[in-house]
């Protein structure tokens, strides 16, 4: 796709509507976009690349853009690889264009690269840094661990345009119609979630700009009531709930623990409770899992002893939650065993490991399966949730 952003910026990013797992994991039915800009100034800067599955549609593009000119810097913001598998592919065919990264990106590059030259080909650029572009300069600020050691972001003072890496970026082809914030959450939080106080670092910096367009290396270009975006992403950062609300995650073997997820939904509704969301851990999408708990404000996980632990599918998604750092929530625990009940042991152990959260008092132990006198006991763990 090739489209004005500006004047003088220009996007030549690709769809990939063919993969199904991006990175391998996380689940892509609208597929994903790889963004890619070239700035044409008197200098011709190119703003990082693709993944090689869509490489050479991507020259395609850029070959279209650039006419007869020939680009003077390749700005490499994040070495991924969904960002940078052309590297070597667009340094082949432009052998005079310097490679501008950070110092940390510069000294990687040959990890990925081996067959590459890159002696004498690369700028390494610290903070505060900029490249003269001719009519214009680019201000490079570092970003560490947004989400990787090596990431920068580039600001265009002149067209006030902030190139955000993978900031603001969201799942789903640019073709998708689709809502931002669904898709961008789950983005975030599962590729960029633990790393909280670096994006507050690099919000704070994004603070002192003057920004009028944000151009992430995924997703669409934003132009429009940026406020909104930025205070979702410090939201975020800050592990904070989005909305009042319940997660009831469950994770059953037979059936009998699903039975009790739901009733349990229906007392918290009953007692006024908006935005009771469930998921059958075994079934859904972990990473959407993820998302809805950093959404609401209380999570319940209901889970059946398994192998004197508990069932693997809850064990996963804690696990998921506890190393993209789960924290600032009121969290309810349900178990269920036959003989010898051991989930709600195991669960508290990995809960006990996250930050600042409030574990219900009333734990709920159902034998088997849920029988009018266990109600009581969900009505009062309820109360607790609500309180």
């Amino acid at each position: 796709m090739i489209k004005n952003i500006t004047e003088k910026i220009v996007y030549v990013g690709v769809d990939d509507t063919d993969i199904d797992l991006f990175e391998s994991q996380y689940l892509v039915p609208n597929g994903v976009s790889y963004n890619s800009y070239v700035i044409l100034d008197e200098k011709v800067a190119i703003m990082d690349t693709v993944d090689r599955r869509k490489s050479d549609e991507w020259m395609q593009n850029l070959e279209a853009v650039l006419t007869d000119r020939k680009p003077d810097y390749l700005v490499v913001q994040h070495l991924e690889p969904d960002h940078a598998g052309t590297i070597a592919k667009v340094m082949e065919r432009y052998p005079e264009m310097q490679v501008v990264a950070s110092d940390k990106a510069v000294k990687m590059m040959p990890q990925f690269f081996f067959e590459t030259t890159f002696e004498g080909r690369t700028i390494g650029v610290k903070e505060g840094d900029t490249l003269d572009l001719g009519g214009r300069k680019l201000h490079f600020a570092m970003a560490p661990m947004v989400h990787w050691p090596e990431v920068m972001v580039s600001y265009d003072s002149t067209d006030k345009v902030l190139f955000s890496a993978d900031g603001f970026g969201k799942f789903g082809a640019l073709s998708a119609d689709e809502p931002w914030a669904d898709e961008a959450r789950r983005y975030y939080i599962n590729i960029c979630g633990k790393y909280g106080a670096p994006v507050q670092a690099l919000l704070k910096k994004a603070a002192g700009l003057d920004i009028a367009i944000i151009c992430p290396l995924h997703g669409p270009v934003l132009t429009e009531n940026l406020g909104y975006y930025i205070g979702l992403y410090d939201t975020w950062s800050k592990y904070e709930p989005e909305e009042d609300g319940t997660l009831v995650a469950y994770a059953s073997i037979h059936g009998n623990t699903a039975e009790v997820a739901h009733k349990f939904a229906d007392i918290l509704r009953a007692k006024g409770a908006k935005n009771v969301v469930v998921r059958d851990l075994s079934r859904t999408d972990v990473a959407k899992a993820v998302e809805d708990a950093y959404r609401y404000s209380r999570l319940v996980v209901a889970a059946a002893s398994y192998d004197a632990d508990v069932f693997p599918p809850m064990h996963d998604f804690l696990h998921h939650l506890a190393i993209k750092n789960f924290s600032k929530r009121r969290i309810g625990i349900i178990e269920n065993g036959s003989w010898a009940p051991t989930a709600g042991r195991a669960m508290r152990a990995i809960i006990d490991g996250f930050k600042g959260v409030e574990v219900a008092e009333k734990m709920v132990t159902i034998m088997s399966r849920m029988k009018p006198e266990d109600v009581p006991a969900l009505e009062t763990l309820a109360d607790q949730m609500l309180a």
